[in-house]
């Protein structure tokens, strides 16, 4: 990259994830074959790559072996995706629609990740879409989630979307772009519940996650705290018949928390026709 190339620099390495790169790669290979090990019933994924993934986005000894479990899917088709559109939401500030970013690059302890800038030009023509790079400076959702593409995949490009406000009609024009481009991957950034005790927060993921699976557009922020994108996605897959697998169900207090308050997680994957 030359010298003039923007970078937008970690903002959580070495508090969500470790900031050395030989223990960052570690902690991702061992998130990744937890489920494998895991894992006694019988594989009936597709034999084909998810058009679109769920996962989560906390800390990696929290949620790290759920996103793992949709993750690991894409191994085997690391040379079949070559562009990943991103869409987390919003933690930090307040706005209406969707934000871009105008970095050329997102960096983690790995490596630094390309933007595609022709794609992103693109979705800024659309209503709702528009730059606000204060909506990524500090954002977490989209971040966590790159050392796994990095692990995973071969050379890609990034499109990085950090959600606010909207309903999920407001969206389905991303979706409707992005799903037309080839080697493309739709990921939605999200967490279930928050802070509720252990059997308490079991049900009321129970209930959300049922509800993903019958794509339900309707979530709040109580069931899914990347609840806009995530509705936008259910809304536009359900659409275009695409089918839905739920891949992992848990929360930080099967994983490295307490059982007083805890984080939901789950991961699912999304095929298209």
């Amino acid at each position: 990259m030359s010298p003039n190339t923007v970078i937008r620099q970690p903002a959580v390495a070495g508090s969500f994830y470790p900031a050395d790169p030989e223990l960052l790669s570690q902690q991702v290979l061992d998130c990744l074959h937890t489920n494998q090990k895991q894992k006694k019933e019988p594989n009936t994924t597709p034999n084909r790559p998810p058009k679109a993934l769920i996962v989560p986005h906390a800390g990696y000894i929290y949620s790290g072996p759920i996103a793992g479990s949709a993750y690991t899917l894409l191994e085997k088709y690391a040379n079949d995706i070559q562009r990943v559109v991103l869409l987390g939401p919003s933690h930090h500030i307040p706005f209406d629609g969707a934000a871009t970013s105008s970095a050329d690059a997102y960096a983690t302890p790995l490596g630094d990740i390309p933007l595609d800038r022709n794609c992103i030009k693109n979705l800024e023509q659309l209503s709702g879409v528009s730059r606000l790079d204060d909506a990524h400076q500090h954002e977490h959702s989209l971040e966590v989630q790159l050392p796994f593409l990095q692990q995973v995949l071969g050379p890609f490009s990034l499109v990085p979307l950090v959600v606010g406000r909207c309903d999920a009609k407001e969206i389905e024009g991303i979706f409707d772009l992005v799903s037309k481009m080839e080697h493309t991957l739709i990921i939605i950034s999200s967490d279930l519940s928050h802070y509720h005790e252990y059997s308490e927060a079991q049900a009321i993921d129970s209930r959300t996650s049922q509800a993903i699976l019958q794509f339900q557009s309707t979530l709040n922020g109580n069931q899914a705290c990347g609840c806009n994108p995530l509705n936008g996605l259910l809304f536009w897959a359900e659409k275009y018949d695409w089918s839905i697998e739920l891949l992992d169900l848990k929360n930080s207090g099967d994983t490295a928390g307490p059982k007083d308050r805890v984080v939901g997680y789950g991961a699912y994957a999304l095929y298209g026709k």
